[in-house]
């Protein structure tokens, strides 16, 4: 379901299903950071469903807390941004140890067009979520990064939330994927 005009890149509060069929499929970038093929193919059958809180502090920074869920509630991966450009270690349950951070910026900063040059108009006016993660080396061995930048693109005559993503892998594998959304109503 194409999102409806009142959620914005200000605010994605809601649940949100990756739409498989128009999405690129993410298993060669789960294969390059470690994630074992069964599992790799269990999270290729799920229905995954991204629950967003998406608020701000008492002292006004910017949050956007993900719970992950798939197919059956099976709970997935949380993803708990602060747009603070300050990064952070998370242990992620999938692919281990990493390190990230999230910020807001006008797409026109950023360098790369697979990340910036697809959105609609509103997105240039209240800048996108960029998000970057890398493995943590001493801790996982494994060796990589993903770019990803969130917001809304017109896909088929339909404005949906989407995320882009630019990976490069342990051995300087390059992948841009991109991630479509349904809308699925608001939290519960």
């Amino acid at each position: 379901m194409a999102a409806p005009a009142e959620i914005s890149i200000l605010n994605l509060t809601g649940r949100w299903i990756m739409n498989k069929t128009l999405s690129d499929s993410s298993d060669e970038i789960l294969a390059l950071q470690g994630v074992p093929w069964l599992k790799r193919k269990l999270i290729g059958a799920a229905t995954v469903t991204l629950h967003i809180k998406h608020y701000k502090d008492d002292a006004g920074v910017e949050h956007i807390d993900i719970r992950q869920t798939l197919t059956g509630g099976i709970e997935g991966n949380d993803e708990n941004r602060t747009l603070d450009w300050t990064m952070r270690d998370q242990i992620n349950s999938l692919f281990g140890p990493v390190k990230g951070r999230s910020r807001r910026v006008n797409p026109e900063e950023l360098e790369v067009p697979w990340l910036k040059d697809h959105f609609l108009p509103e997105i240039s006016e209240h800048g996108t979520v960029h998000a970057f993660a890398e493995s943590d080396t001493e801790k996982s061995g494994t060796t990589w990064t993903s770019n990803q930048t969130w917001g809304f693109e017109d896909v088929n005559g339909e404005r949906r939330y989407t995320r882009r993503i630019d990976f490069y892998g342990p051995e300087g594998e390059h992948l841009e994927k991109r991630l479509v959304y349904d809308y699925a109503g608001s939290l519960q």
